[in-house]
């Protein structure tokens, strides 16, 4: 018998696709497991006749396949909306993580349901490979206790977990650590206010590295207001519709997950590129509608830099924050008394390049960024995960043994865990 050989058994396992399934759409991005870097990306809206069959989830997960090597892909990792009081951290997926994800689906009813739909999908299509889950209220743990209760009974605390959680904060995270990077400030000791601003919008206090305040809560209708979403309201409008009967719970949970926000202010649409445009065409509703965003996004910067005790950063990111130059001049024209002084971009410069919009001699910089999402949800992957190695096949005599008994210490085939906190 001739010595055994080892031969390459097709491509390698070396590349982390990342999922990021939202109420309306899925977005992927692959990665290379040794640096990171990205090598592919798409997106793909839910089709409705699929979504009304039951399947527009694995077609949406097929499709993102399609854009790869399949037989290259070491991990999946996911975003999810909300991990809750117990994940602090990213967590390997098994079926204690999933019942955590899926118990939550109530809080977060537009991006729970649709992640574990995508993972059941992956699961299908990639049996064996590890998954992720990556949680955007985890950042959101350091939340001292003073930014994280909410007024209300001892019990509703206590016994029903009702807090402020935090979301975006995979997007907040990179921008901890992106915003000192651009505009070369010590993260230990910088004070940034982050301005997430795009579909869904929130503001963020970083000191230190760390979520210290943030404006949505214990669900994501929480804050500023957003494309389709009222932000933080009286509690007592809510009680008024409904002891008046003028809508009943499925009713009002519509209306505030898909009718409010821009939409509602303005008649019109929660596209800002949209209301942008027809406030220059002399639109009332989206003149109000730009009138209360900017507003309300002001005051939060506004409060979250007397929380940190001064301001040293503003950063903008989000579909709105990168490409609304117009927002962000209304934003900011009014907060010179902090020190902010906002300069308009060179498009020529920067088209949409990360760059500063800090005019010369303010004490408050101004960073503007695209967010990363899918890169902190591919670091976490990486984290986690032990790194994979080529897979090669055991030979004797010149004949390949089965691929079921490839030699192989990439990621194990049935991904334990550890609940993520």
């Amino acid at each position: 018998m001739s010595p055994a050989a080892e031969v390459p058994m097709g491509p390698a396992p070396t590349e982390i696709l990342v999922c990021n399934a939202g109420s309306s759409s899925l977005k992927w991005a692959v990665f290379r497991w040794s640096d990171l870097a990205q090598t592919g990306s798409g997106s793909l809206c839910w089709d409705p006749a699929a979504r009304a069959r039951g399947d527009a989830h694995g077609r949406a997960v097929t499709a993102a396949l399609g854009d790869m090597d399949i037989r290259r892909t070491a991990a999946v990792g996911h975003r999810v909306v909300h991990g809750g009081v117990r994940h602090a951290e990213a967590a390997v997926l098994d079926p204690v993580v999933c019942q955590d994800i899926a118990d939550l689906a109530d809080l977060a009813p537009l991006h729970n349901p649709a992640a574990l739909q995508v993972m059941e999908a992956v699961a299908a299509a990639l049996p064996g490979t590890p998954q992720v889950a990556a949680f955007d209220t985890a950042f959101h743990h350091t939340l001292p206790p003073g930014a994280s209760a909410y007024p209300l009974p001892g019990a509703w605390r206590r016994d029903w977990g009702i807090a402020r959680f935090g979301f975006h904060g995979l997007s907040h995270a990179y921008a901890a650590r992106r915003i000192p990077e651009l505009l070369g400030l010590d993260p230990a000791t910088a004070r940034i206010v982050n301005c997430h601003l795009g579909s869904g919008c929130s503001l963020c206090a970083i000191a230190g590295g760390c979520s210290r305040d943030t404006t949505m809560g214990f669900t994501p209708l929480d804050g500023i207001p957003m494309a389709t979403r009222p932000g933080a309201l009286d509690p007592g409008i809510l009680l008024h519709v409904l002891e008046r009967g003028l809508l009943d719970l499925p009713g009002l949970r519509q209306a505030l997950e898909e009718e409010s926000g821009l939409r509602g202010l303005s008649g019109l649409s929660g596209d800002m590129r949209e209301l942008l445009q027809a406030r220059e065409r002399g639109h009332p509703g989206a003149a109000l509608a730009l009138t209360v965003f900017t507003r309300r996004v002001r005051q939060g910067i506004a409060a979250m830099a007397t929380e940190m005790g001064g301001l040293d950063a503003i950063g903008f990111t989000g579909g709105i924050g990168t490409h609304a130059p117009a927002v962000r001049r209304e934003v900011l024209a009014p907060l010179g008394w902090l020190g902010i002084r906002w300069r308009a971009p060179d498009s020529a410069a920067h088209p949409s390049t990360d760059h500063e919009e800090t005019a010369p001699g303010a004490p408050v910089r101004i960073a503007v960024f695209a967010t990363r999402e899918e890169w902190m949800v591919a670091q976490a992957v990486r984290a986690l995960l032990p790194a994979p190695r080529a897979e090669v096949v055991r030979t004797e005599g010149g004949r390949a043994a089965s691929p079921g008994n490839a030699v192989t210490d990439g990621p194990p085939a049935a991904a334990g865990g550890r609940p993520g906190g």
